[in-house]
């Protein structure tokens, strides 16, 4: 009789183990999916966040200019070369009712001359921005965008922003046309459509 007992106690001895076993095998299991998800939400979190311009939603208001705390302001003017006309008469580099269509100061639109005119062929001229020179007014913008294809458009310069948790241009724009993303994700930039 005490074999029998001694055998049920070895056999229930054997399922418990097993029991515990089988627990802390799916325990640690958890652990580690909990762990790696863990991981994965905090790199998520941890991921720099920066600011970003929307053009199709830019209004061409001028506060980039004047409300970015750097001075000249980290928002520069881009070209997007595969929309533009390359124009003669480019209503983003000229003034509205220019005296001739040379360089001279007096014609054009940009107040710091930041955008350069290139003669390429025949009627045709190719527009670059100095981003040094470039304030952010956006007046070549409007002029482009409105009378244009539309090819010049404002966007932040990554490398110049400060990152400011409270963008105080953000906090200005009329069109809430600038918001923080992900680093990883790319400049908005403008498409054949116009937009972002």
């Amino acid at each position: 009789m005490s074999n029998s007992i001694n055998g049920q106690a070895g056999t229930a001895s054997a399922a418990s183990r097993r029991e515990f076993l089988g627990g802390a095998v799916r325990g640690a299991g958890l652990f580690a999916i909990g762990g790696a998800l863990g991981a994965v939400m905090l790199g998520r979190r941890s991921e720099a966040m920066v600011w970003q311009i929307d053009p199709a939603k830019c209004t061409w208001c001028g506060r980039c200019a004047t409300s970015c705390v750097l001075n000249p302001s980290a928002v520069k003017c881009v070209n997007a070369f595969h929309l533009c006309g390359y124009c003669n008469l480019c209503t983003g580099y000229f003034e509205a009712q220019p005296n001739s269509l040379t360089t001279a100061a007096e014609n054009q639109l940009c107040p710091t001359n930041a955008l350069r005119r290139k003669w390429v062929e025949g009627e045709y001229y190719e527009y670059a921005v100095i981003d040094d020179l470039c304030i952010g007014c956006a007046r070549c913008v409007k002029g482009c965008t409105e009378f244009g294809n539309g090819s010049l458009f404002l966007q932040i310069d990554r490398v110049a922003c400060v990152n400011c948790n409270q963008c105080s241009i953000a906090r200005v724009c009329p069109s809430e046309a600038i918001s923080r993303v992900p680093l990883s994700k790319a400049y908005v930039l403008k498409d054949k459509t116009g937009s972002g």
